[in-house]
């Protein structure tokens, strides 16, 4: 093993918060270290001087920081590493960057830090560690030395059994316990009657595959189960009574409840992908015209996220797009949404006064550890694999509440983790076709790997009940990057139209192959013959039940027919996406793995025994009711209330969740969370546009509104759906059926009263409103542990969720131009309409008032008459046509209050809030203010008013809808009342208030500077926001007459493992005229490709193996250590016909070759934002008087942006940078609203330098730039736009594309 020591490893702000975290400590420094281990066959005789050399420059990356040693003597030393027996997502990059570096010798690289600490007395070193690592993911060595345990290679452990015959059913009870297997008591009597009858003993790999197939889990049990409610039976399951919904309106939904993701009918649009065509590679871009079907699922990670919150939020994102991946025969994820539940945050130094400390079990993490890391990894994964997340949802709650059982701790210790989303799939692989005899089966991904094991039947546990050990084996890692490689595969394999080799997919997910590799050939009534040991496996000893078992992530199972062999295998190796085939579906439905290294097979069963029936589960209960807390709000001062509502985190902005997400990523993003000019979090909906030249599209939104439940449970369920339409009715959707939902459904199962709330609400949603609403869910999911128990100081505690639902819906749109926001419009007389679906009744219990004050209240509000929501749903449609709303915002959390004040944010004005028309007196002004019935405001032009009101009168609304209120231009929100003033504040001090919850998460997460500069802009009232400035003609198509003539010249538009931007970059090339190729750098390696063919040369955004090794430098070096390589780009950038562009991973990749670019040697190197998050914005920049080709006559304009990197500041020598900006070689800076370069967060949103952002060469054929053009050349991508831009097709950043057409001529 080598160890090589690297630089260090915290910035300043970092070590000051360790310190902080370490009183015992008065010094400490931290660096990198790296160790490699060399191959056993290759190398013996170490590396040569000149592999050295390439090995010592890969592992020298990342940005120059200072950091002074502290002396090994007279401190104590703690060396952080991966847990032993993992493999970290770092080294799998790491050492793939080795390998197509040249450096074949080298088997793996793993990183570590070395922490040394200086002390200021005697301190427990067991107490030092828990700071310096996550326990989970991490564990602590003494000395450098010690790092070897990462690189033990053990034996293969052998197959254990479980000895049924001779110890009868007791023996597999003791297994149960002891493997955490979760069995229920009739199912250790089914196996125990089973292998009698074999005559043989199980193994312990067919138990836990048992145990995991037949999970709570994976079985839902509770959904599919006989109910007896007072002593009647009940006709239909849970899970029928959802199915009710879809026989009542199937029209358009194409696949329910069968597959991995519910697929609905989509419009004939242009797709646009790679055309494979026959003329080998490269692969043009190409569009094809044909129906886009949209897929949806939605998916829970709650177990992993409560005990490892960013691997569990990470790897639940990466589940759920393996889901999507997996639908029919291989679909395209699109859009993200996700969400979070979690108790009190207790933040340090801003507690509220509804906060106190119950405490928890050690096992899991805090709430505010959860919304710190977990959202981390969450939105790590998808902007890593390369998909936007666009909207979701995060709630708080933690109170004692009454119930059948008394008086109790309800709240959600055990938080919900929501991973959800659209995609779409090819009209003729919706559905999955039959498995073949002989077909081959397939695994794809990443290495089987000790993790995850038994996540499954984990997850069906209530938090507390399984051992600690089982915790730790069912933490997951992520490597997003791999399952782009996947991804990409897929895209290959669906791009081939009837020729896809995929017969059928489906993802690895709980239980690892024992659970996907069974379903795949179960469901086409098939039996497989596989081998164990040709499992690809990053840990050779682990025993057959560990390789079996295992749930490493980014993985795949397909069937491919053998003919169809070597074509798929091409597609494999071409993406660098690892697979191997593991046996051949059979005739017999018999399941036989084969280990070739013990000479016996680890399973080897009928299917019918795997997937049999035991008895069906019995539920049953005695309705029971209680006596509610009353809630009112007497005494209650508006002031106090509006201070506690604004805070609560669940009404508060979430701003600190939305930033860390690239929102623009595929460049069909219409509209993200971010509103209006000052971009402010208040979206009701996302809006995605089907295509590059379509204006349909999809849209999603979410519901939810779950403390309800604990006053009414079937209302919080109806309210969970009517809150899920409000946020749609935003965009033009056509009609109510056009929806589809997705329903997940979190409950404390058997807890008392908790079985009667999730059958009734099911109930009420599935057999009465749904059907009543024209509306399916095909599709959802249960998660029905939703406690935690836990013992301390010897008194038993625990914490019960209220019943859950969590509804996402989804839906095709007809225009997404037409599309409302809550941004409220200004220069023009209008008036503020609020629609109340809740009639005047203004009930209280569940809402944000009561919460923040303690109480749940008695008297829930509801959705009365259904039909009320279908004219409501029906009206503001035809109004939208008609552009008649200017603005518009549901009603939920927060109530009436809430949603006007975020209107006035997004438009950043103030308002005049007239009650006259809603409450008589103090007390019912504040529930009118704060009850969160369902409803919407709109705002309307003042010559519209009347017409407006008569449409919802028409439709039997007249008495729904009321004025509350006109915009004012002195910027204060004001409440009136009988023409008195109830209470005035500035908008920008309540949007302080909103926003520092999200502010105080932010400063504990990220550079504490960064987010109080965030903070402090929100005072600049006269901030103008983004805004434009032109200094061309933006209808003007200067490529037109290039286009016209029909050359089409080749631009490659090149990408390596990770690159995930390259679609949006193919389309902006392709509408101004290039023919784009598909370029992967392996076709450079083989020679496929060559790039004396190409014109231009494009490096695109994303994440090249993952940011490891510095962000774009693997990619650079791979091409630096490459002599071929180095040469092929080498003539390609000396020719004088030839143009080149690096955007973002691409703009940092091209940087790193700034010694073969002519003219480049100035170039910064670009490192971690300053923020040290990944950093997704809407920014200001100004084009700068530059000899680019790409930015011709474009000097001096000003206009917003896609931003989306986390590694974008320039680190430059100021002599360099003045360099630069003397010979006008800087092409592109972040300015401020104010046209200034920009030096304060976020406008300049990574730190640089003067707000530098883009570069070129001297003869200008060669550009750099960190933002995204190519994801905002249609007006309709970008999130802010001037109103007069309406009319145009094409947005202002075209004008980069069709200058590099007018260029080449």
């Amino acid at each position: 093993m080598l160890i090589l020591p690297g630089s260090p490893a915290l910035s300043a702000f970092r070590k000051e918060k360790l310190l902080e975290a370490l009183p015992q400590a008065e010094a400490l420094s931290a660096r990198f270290v790296h160790f490699v281990e060399l191959s056993p066959t290759e190398g013996d005789a170490g590396l040569d001087e000149r592999e050295r050399q390439v090995l010592d420059s890969l592992l020298e990356y990342g940005p120059s920081l200072e950091d002074a040693a502290v002396e090994e003597s007279g401190s104590e030393t703690f060396v952080v590493v991966p847990r032993p027996g993992t493999v970290s997502p770092w080294s799998s990059k790491a050492t793939d960057i080795c390998h197509n570096a040249g450096l074949a010798k080298v088997a793996r690289v793993e990183r570590g830090i070395e922490y040394r600490l200086k002390l200021n007395g005697p301190a427990d070193r067991g107490e030092l560690m828990a700071a310096l690592h996550d326990r989970m993911v991490e564990a602590v060595l003494d000395r450098l030395e010690d790092a070897e345990v990462l690189f033990t290679h053990h034996r293969p452990r052998p197959l254990t059994s479980v000895d049924v015959i001779g110890g009868g059913r007791e023996a597999l009870a003791t297994a149960n316990d002891e493997l955490g297997l979760a069995l229920a008591e009739d199912e250790i009597d089914y196996l125990a009657e089973r292998f009698t009858a074999l005559g043989r003993n199980p193994s312990d790999a067919e138990l836990m595959m048992f145990a995991q197939a037949n999970s709570e889990h994976c079985r839902h049990k509770i959904f599919n189960a006989d109910w007896t409610i007072d002593g009647q039976e009940q006709d239909l399951s849970l899970f029928a009574m959802i199915r009710n919904t879809y026989k009542h309106a199937s029209e358009g939904v194409l696949s329910a409840y069968s597959d991995n993701a519910a697929v609905v009918a989509g419009p004939v649009a242009d797709r646009f992908y790679p055309d494979p065509g026959n003329a080998g590679y490269p692969c043009e871009y190409r569009y094809r015209n044909e129906p886009v079907h949209m897929l949806m699922k939605v998916e829970t990670h709650n177990h992993p996220t409560a005990i490892a919150p960013r691997p569990g939020a990470a790897t639940g994102a990466g589940g759920e797009i393996r889901d999507e991946g997996a639908t029919g025969r291989g679909g395209k994820p699109k859009a993200g949404l996700t969400g979070f539940s979690v108790s009190n945050l207790c933040i340090p130094g801003f507690r509220q006064p509804w906060e106190d400390d119950y405490g928890r079990p050690g096992r899991i993490a805090s709430p505010l550890d959860i919304m710190i890391d977990g959202p981390l990894g969450g939105a790590a994964f998808n902007n890593e694999f390369g998909r936007p997340n666009l909207c979701g949802y995060f709630r708080t709650l933690e109170i004692q509440a009454p119930g059948v059982a008394g008086d109790e701790r309800r709240g959600y210790h055990k938080p919900i983790m929501i991973a959800g989303g659209l995609g779409n799939v090819r009209d003729g692989d919706v559905h999955k076709k039959p498995i073949p005899p002989g077909a081959k089966i397939i695994v794809i991904g990443g290495p089987a790997m000790l993790i995850g094991l038994g996540g499954g039947a984990a997850s069906s546990m209530a938090s507390g009940e399984s051992d600690e050990a089982l915790d730790f084996a069912s933490v997951q890692r992520d490597n997003p990057e791999i399952e782009r490689r996947v991804q990409e595969v897929i895209d290959r394999c669906w791009a081939l139209g009837e020729h896809n080799p995929i017969v059928s997919i489906h993802d690895v997910g709980a239980g690892g192959l024992s659970n996907a590799l069974p379903e795949l050939v179960h469901d086409h009534d098939r039996g497989a013959k596989l081998s164990l040991r040709a499992i690809p496996s990053a840990e050779p000893g682990m025993s057959p039940v560990e390789i079996w078992c295992n749930e490493a992530q980014e993985r795949y199972v397909l069937a491919v027919l053998p003919e169809d062999l070597e074509r798929f295998e091409a597609l494999c190796e071409r993406e660098r996406a690892p697979f191997a085939v593991l046996g051949e579906a059979t005739e017999a439905e018999h399941l036989e793995v084969a280990d070739d290294h013990f000479g016996d097979a680890p399973v080897d069963l009928p299917m019918d025994l795997l997937f049999g029936k035991p008895p069906k589960m019995q539920r049953a209960y005695d309705r029971e009711d209680f006596e509610r807390q009353p809630f009112t709000t007497e005494g209650i001062e508006l002031k106090d209330a509006i201070e506690r509502v604004m805070r609560l985190p669940t009404v508060a902005s979430k701003n600190f969740l939305i930033t860390i997400g690239d929102r623009s990523v595929t460049g069909l993003v219409h509209r993200d969370q971010m509103v209006g000019p000052w971009q402010v979090p208040v979206a009701d909906c996302a809006v995605t546009a089907t295509g590059y030249n379509q204006r349909t599209g999809e849209a999603m939104a979410m519901g939810e509104r779950t403390p309800v439940a604990l006053v009414n449970a079937a209302a919080s369920g109806r309210m969970a759906v009517a809150e899920t339409l409000t946020n749609l009715a935003g965009a033009h959707i056509g009609s109510l059926g056009q929806i589809r939902l997705s329903a997940n459904w979190m409950a404390a199962a058997g807890h008392p009263g908790e079985d009667q709330a999730l059958f009734e609400t099911v109930k009420a949603v599935g057999m009465e409103l749904c059907p009543k609403l024209g509306i399916a869910i095909p599709v959802g999911k249960d998660s029905l542990s939703m406690r935690t128990l836990w013992q301390e100081k010897g008194i038993d505690k625990s914490v019960v969720a209220p019943l859950s639902l969590i509804v996402s819906g989804f839906a095709n749109v007809t225009d997404i131009g037409l599309t409302a926001t809550p941004q409220l419009k200004t220069g023009l007389d209008s008036e503020l309409l609020l629609i109340d679906l809740g009639r005047g009744k203004n009930r209280l219990a569940g809402s944000a008032l009561a919460q923040v004050f303690g109480k749940v209240g008695d008297v829930a509000p509801d959705l009365d008459d259904a039909d009320d929501l279908i004219a409501f749903f029906e009206v503001t449609q035809r109004l939208l046509a008609e552009e008649r709303l200017l603005a518009y915002h549901d009603r939920s959390d927060g109530g009436l209050f809430t949603t006007l004040a975020e209107m006035a944010f997004a438009g950043r004005t103030g308002v005049d809030i007239v009650l006259d028309n809603i409450a008589g007196d103090g007390p019912e002004a504040v529930a009118a203010l704060f009850a969160e019935e369902a409803g919407a405001v709109i705002q309307v032009r003042a010559a519209d008013v009347q017409a407006v009101r008569q449409r919802y009168q028409d439709a039997g609304l007249g008495g729904c809808v009321h004025s509350v209120g006109t915009v004012n231009d002195e910027d204060v929100v004001r409440l009136r009342l009988g023409g008195a003033v109830l209470r005035e504040r500035p908008r920008w001090g309540l949007q302080r208030l909103w926003s520092e919850t999200s502010y105080r998460i932010q400063a504990l997460r990220d550079n504490p500077d960064c987010a109080r500069q965030e903070f402090e802009s929100i005072a600049d009232s006269n901030d103008p926001g983004l805004n434009v400035r032109l200094t061309f003609d933006m209808s003007e198509d200067v490529a037109s007459p290039f286009i016209n003539t029909g050359a089409r010249p080749k631009v490659a538009i090149l990408r390596e493992q990770g690159v995930n931007g390259h679609m949006e970059m193919a389309a902006a090339f392709d509408r101004a005229g290039f023919s784009a190729m598909d370029v992967h750098m392996s076709d450079l390696l083989a020679g496929r490709v060559s790039l004396d063919d190409m014109k231009g040369l494009v490096a695109c955004g994303g994440f090249s193996y993952g940011d490891v090794l510095g962000a774009g430098e693997g990619w650079a070096k791979s091409i630096l250590y490459n002599p071929g390589l180095r040469d092929a780009f080498n003539r390609f950038f000396f020719r004088e016909d030839t143009f080149s562009l690096g955007v973002c991973n691409g703009c940092q990749m091209l940087s790193n070759l700034k010694d073969l670019i002519p003219g480049a040697e100035h170039w910064p190197h670009f490192v971690r934002n300053l923020s040290e998050q990944f950093e997704a914005r809407t920014s200001l920049v100004e084009i700068q008087d530059s000899p680019s080709v790409l930015l011709r006559d474009m000097a001096g304009t000003r206009l917003p942006i896609a931003v989306a990197h986390g590694e974008g500041r320039a680190e430059i020598s100021d002599q360099d940078l003045n360099r630069n900006i003397e010979q006008r070689l800087l092409a592109l800076r972040y300015v401020d609203s104010l046209g200034n370069p920009a030096e304060q967060y976020p406008a300049n949103p990574n730190g640089s330098a003067q707000g530098v952002t883009g570069f070129t060469s001297r003869d200008g054929r060669a550009t750099i730039m960190m933002p995204h053009p190519e994801r905002v050349f249609r007006v309709l991508q970008n999130s802010w736009i001037p109103d007069d831009w309406r009319r145009f097709e094409n947005g202002p950043w075209y004008r980069l594309f069709a200058n590099a057409r007018r260029w080449v001529g």
